[in-house]
């Protein structure tokens, strides 16, 4: 009446057994009885090195190992003529399958042959710990039998730097002429930031839209004019800050707020009375100064910066290079630099590429070529559930990410609160909408290839601008409110704001409908409020921005989504309508952040605008779908593009649901 583990326990005090010649049959379920296996334990990185960076050379080595120990000679060789499942070692029963381990240590032998004289690279060792090829561009994935009988681990130096990465040493201070106190979380980010420079490591600080990375970002400069103060006869190079051109201001203006001990200069054409293209010119500016302040598109045009070696290189707004085929993405990964950083809190906007270009620039072969990558994400998405934790192993010591909603970041964030504003069409919305699929079903009868993704795009567009009022699509500029279930929907939402004096913040991706939309909210509220655009000047936008801030200051800001997205503080709102969904949830969420950030003292409502049985109710599916993909990388993801879509599974995707879609 033995249990299986009192009949194994009892086995296994009876030394004589082995040794008297006496063999027992053990069923399969014995194994896993067994709390230990003989495997080929692959170790990486066990020998001190001076520095990690692009260019470090790792130790590689290869044995036959139970929890980690190596085996002896002698054990190996009694290892590899067992049979049976189960081989007593040490005083232990553990589990074995001689063939396998055979195949797994000739494959790993061959490894440790190939790579005995040169090592294996830093990046190629961290593949291997995330089960990943070493060489991707091989695209030789390792085989089940072998992963399942090799242990990879790293050794003593490469795990205690591998928590030096997750978890930075104390030692490393903040700047004592920085003029502002950092939080907790900020504190934690200026020393990762530093102790990664330090290791020669490319690195992205993906915190939420208003967590402060410029302050983090300002200390470190400030921790490197300290060092450049010291070595002035090293003559370290400048630092360079690669920003959109609406954000030199902002970064102008904290530099001289928090650290004005910092030397800073602007290549930019509307900072700078030199001529910018002239070399000669050039030069001494860029040699005289800590910080080099310029945009994306001057990097494009100017081919001194992108031939000068810099100290730090870093990117506000990273997603600006998510496109890796742009000549403004090709550019940016020209620079020359010792140290590279990446600010977005968006490190994957629509797919995965976004991810891998953003890597290609800090550290270049880590997730290998364009090609390889691509594959390598194709067979993860076909792996099920957790199929990304490989990928996500790989590149999150690299990225440090902190989120609003998380109190153990921040507890003094009120709360933000999401809520879809489902609106009904007008009648003259449905019959534009009608006609529209019905043209769109005609038109895909007679195109193909790139002419029926342009006709597929061009038609989506015109969707969302029915769904929006008719007056924007027949651009009659009649905008009569009743005829658009969202104008109704928006003086529902606005006369209580009103009522309660509260603010308000309205995205919409067109520009085209803008004014329109404020001279509306004009008649809600009472007095006229601000609209900005891609055609504000920058010198305006800030005007505005102070504006609104003021208690006595407008009480709505009318936005186009691109213009208004990214570097604009309005924490005097409360309220975030996103009147026309975009394809795009970090865009949305980067808008949003404009009132949900450090400095908001109240709880935030986004009223998220919704026709119901239109298309964008299907948008608004297929956002919460990228969503999730995206926090199973970073916390990243792929989308089916709708221009892809089989002729009846788009007619279907933008078909009218009359009896959702008409207003009761």
């Amino acid at each position: 009446a033995w249990t299986p583990r009192q009949a194994y326990d009892f086995l296994q005090d009876i030394p004589l057994l082995e040794s008297s010649g006496i063999i027992v049959r053990v069923p399969n379920w014995w194994k896993n009885a067994t709390s230990s296996k003989v495997q080929v334990s692959v170790k990486i990185g066990e020998k001190k090195k001076s520095s990690v960076g692009l260019d470090a050379i790792l130790d590689f080595s290869v044995n036959a190992a139970i929890d980690g120990e190596p085996l002896s000679s002698d054990e190996l060789e009694q290892a590899l003529k067992s049979s049976g499942g189960l081989l007593r070692l040490r005083g232990q029963w553990v589990e074995i399958d001689r063939e396998k381990l055979a195949a797994a240590l000739d494959h790993w032998k061959k490894v440790e042959s190939t790579v005995r004289v040169g090592g294996v690279t830093f990046f190629e060792g961290m593949r291997l710990l995330a089960g990943i090829p070493m060489n991707p561009a091989a695209n030789e994935a390792l085989p089940d039998e072998i992963r399942q009988w090799t242990g990879i681990a790293p050794g003593a130096w490469l795990d205690d730097t591998l928590a030096q990465l997750r978890n930075p040493p104390g030692g490393l201070v903040v700047p004592p002429n920085l003029l502002a106190k950092l939080r907790p979380y900020q504190i934690t980010g200026v020393h990762w930031l530093q102790f990664m420079q330090g290791l020669g490591l490319g690195a992205c600080l993906a915190d939420d839209m208003g967590l402060g990375k410029t302050i983090q970002v300002i200390a470190v400069l400030l921790h490197i004019h300290q060092q450049r103060q010291l070595m002035k006869s090293a003559n370290m190079p400048a630092d360079l800050l690669v920003v959109p051109a609406s954000l030199i201001g902002n970064w102008k203006s904290e530099i001289c707020k928090f650290a004005p001990d910092l030397s800073f200069a602007v290549a930019h054409p509307s900072e700078s009375a030199i001529n910018l293209e002239d070399a000669k010119t050039l030069k001494p500016m860029l040699e005289k100064h800590d910080v080099i302040i310029t945009t994306y598109g001057m990097l494009v045009r100017l081919d001194k910066l992108r031939q000068h070696r810099w100290n730090l290189v870093i990117l506000d707004e990273a997603q600006a290079i998510k496109n890796s085929g742009t000549r403004q993405t090709q550019a940016v990964k020209e620079l020359k630099s010792k140290g590279r950083f990446a600010l977005t809190g968006t490190p994957v906007e629509n797919r995965l590429s976004d991810l891998w270009s953003l890597f290609d620039f800090l550290n270049p072969g880590l997730l290998g070529g364009a090609k390889e990558f691509g594959r390598f994400v194709k067979s993860l998405g076909s792996e099920g559930t957790n199929s990304f934790a490989p990928l996500r192993t790989l590149v999150q010591p690299y990225v440090l990410r902190r989120l609003k909603t998380d109190k153990r970041v921040i507890a003094d964030l009120p709360d933000k609160t999401e809520v879809k504003a489902y609106c009904g069409l007008a009648k003259q919305q449905v019959v534009l909408y009608e006609q529209a699929v019905r043209e769109l079903d005609l038109i895909l009868k007679t195109v193909e290839g790139i002419q029926r993704r342009g006709v597929v795009l061009a038609f989506l567009m015109r969707f969302k601008q029915i769904c929006n009022h008719p007056s924007q699509w027949l651009t009659d500029g009649g905008y009569e409110p009743k005829q658009s279930g969202k104008f109704s929907r928006l003086k529902e939402i606005c006369e209580e704001l009103s009522e309660r004096q509260e603010k308000v913040l309205i995205f919409t991706q067109f520009r085209e409908i803008t004014d329109a939309l404020s001279n509306y909210l004009a008649t809600i509220f009472g007095r006229a409020g601000l609209t900005l655009h891609g055609g504000t000047p920058i010198k305006q936008r800030r005007e505005m921005v102070e504006a609104f801030a003021r208690d006595d200051g407008p009480p709505y800001f009318v936005l186009s989504l691109k213009a208004g997205g990214t570097g604009l503080n309005l924490t005097a709102a409360c309220h975030v309508i996103h009147f026309d969904r975009w394809w795009n949830p970090a865009v949305e969420n980067q808008a949003t952040d404009r009132a949900f950030r450090i400095g908001q003292t109240k709880n935030v409502m986004v009223h998220k605008f919704v026709c119901r049985g239109t298309v964008e109710e299907r948008i608004d599916a297929m956002i919460e779908d990228k969503l999730n993909i995206s926090r199973d990388v970073l916390d990243v993801g792929g989308e089916k593009m709708l221009t892809e879509m089989g002729n009846k599974e788009l007619l279907q995707f933008v078909s009218l649901d009359v009896n959702k879609a008409m207003e009761s």
